[in-house]
């Protein structure tokens, strides 16, 4: 008699648990499993939108635009979206992103469209697409615009 994994196994250890090998993230996709172009840590994209919306709300809402970011928060969210359009479609990459060494790729290879980083854009603000992620550590709003954030 074999010995095989238990049910209970598959659900509450995972897929991996149960001896199904996934690969790693960004095989799928055709990507390296290290270094440049291969799919971002959580670490990278947190840290990067930490340090973009420091900038967004407080440099650039606060500062330059003299606006008062605790009576009226949407005004750093909007600030936040028209950065990301901005710099993520015409550079690939926020200010955050290239301290991490992280950008937006297309899916195909290179740059998204702009229709692409608007709805990325979109989605990212509404936070939730942002956190539910898949195996390709691909949130909803990267699989909705066929994008994926690789290492520079």
């Amino acid at each position: 008699m074999s010995k095989q994994p238990r049910w209970t196994q598959t659900w509450i250890g995972g897929t991996r648990a149960a001896g199904v090998d996934l690969g790693y993230p960004g095989e799928r996709l055709g990507l390296p499993r290290e270094g440049s172009g291969s799919v971002s840590g959580f670490g990278r994209r947190i840290g990067a939108i930490f340090v973009d919306w420091l900038i967004c709300t407080w440099a650039i809402a606060a500062g330059l635009l003299r606006a008062d970011v605790r009576a009226d928060p949407w005004i750093g969210l909007v600030v936040f979206a028209a950065e990301y359009i901005l710099l993520v479609g015409t550079i690939g990459m926020t200010f955050g992103m290239r301290l991490f060494g992280i950008r937006v790729a297309a899916l195909g290879g290179g740059r998204p469209s702009i229709g692409a980083v608007a709805l990325r854009t979109l989605l990212l603000c509404l936070a939730v697409p942002a956190l539910v992620w898949d195996r390709d550590q691909r949130g909803l709003h990267d699989r909705a615009a066929r994008t994926v954030v690789v290492r520079i």
